[in-house]
């Protein structure tokens, strides 16, 4: 265990900072439990999009996501090639590229979430289970207000 002070006070005084820290040990814990599966965080993301949403418009699953929509395609591509998701051409915009989940991409995306909520569990094990339902809802607060203030701008 670190010694005490090993981090400025000041800084451990920032919700930004001390987010910024959580959010890389979070996500190093997740990648490293999906590269365990031969897969990276943009290709859970779009397999837990599609499970999530159901089949969407190529561009509209990026924006969902917070990728950009020329990446969003490469990783497209990886997952297509494993047999996880499909594209076809909208029926309803034939300009336009519809992704869908395929029984082995919704099957994996079961079995992601649960290692997923698993590496959370273990890099916020310092929490108690209350701790972290707590920490969860109280960013997803932030998370929405932020959201809402850029629909409003783009609205």
């Amino acid at each position: 265990m670190p010694p005490d002070g090993i981090r400025p006070p000041t800084l451990l005084a920032l919700p930004s900072y001390l987010a910024s820290h959580l959010a890389q040990i979070g996500r190093r814990v997740l990648a490293d439990s999906l590269a365990e599966r031969g897969l990276r965080l943009p290709h859970f993301a779009v397999l837990t999009g599609l499970a999530d949403f159901g089949p969407l418009a190529q561009h509209d699953l990026a924006d969902r996501l917070g990728l950009n929509r020329s990446h969003l395609v490469g990783y497209l591509d990886e997952v297509e090639r494993r047999g996880l998701v499909g594209r076809e051409r909208d029926p309803e915009d034939r300009r336009r590229q519809r992704v869908t989940l395929t029984a082995d991409g919704r099957a994996l995306a079961g079995e992601l979430l649960t290692t997923a909520q698993r590496s959370q569990r273990e890099f916020l094990g310092v929490l108690s289970e209350e701790e972290r339902e707590t920490l969860v809802e109280l960013m997803r607060r932030v998370v929405n207000a932020d959201d809402a203030a850029h629909a409003r701008v783009a609205g």
